[in-house]
């Protein structure tokens, strides 16, 4: 092989991988860190972040149902408690909050 097509299909080689370890690090699951916390109730069918808290699966995206109150999704810290239906806790997702002010 010419050294001109090794040196073509090094670039093109690692551009690909490049772009490859791109879209494989855009999938991870934010840090633990003090301004995240767990919300549950919230996450949509096979957009969870980890895995649910009755066992039902082991992994992130494998949630069967949308707003289960054993799915969580991290959110910047503060916001769970903003979103009607969510909890800080799993299993006590969707009970009915009390928003001050709001009449029943």
């Amino acid at each position: 092989m010419k050294k001109k097509n090794i040196t073509t299909a090094s670039i093109i080689s690692t551009a690909i991988l490049s772009l490859s370890a791109a879209n494989t690090l855009a999938h991870m699951e934010p840090k633990t860190g003090d301004d995240m916390e767990k919300c549950y109730g919230v996450a949509k069918a096979g957009k969870n972040d980890c895995s649910s808290k009755a066992g039902k699966h082991g992994c992130a995206g494998m949630a069967k149902t949308s707003s289960s109150a054993d799915e969580w999704i991290k959110l910047p810290k503060g916001l769970c408690d903003k979103l009607v239906f969510s909890s800080l806790t799993a299993g006590e997702a969707h009970k009915a909050k009390k928003v001050k002010g709001e009449k029943h």
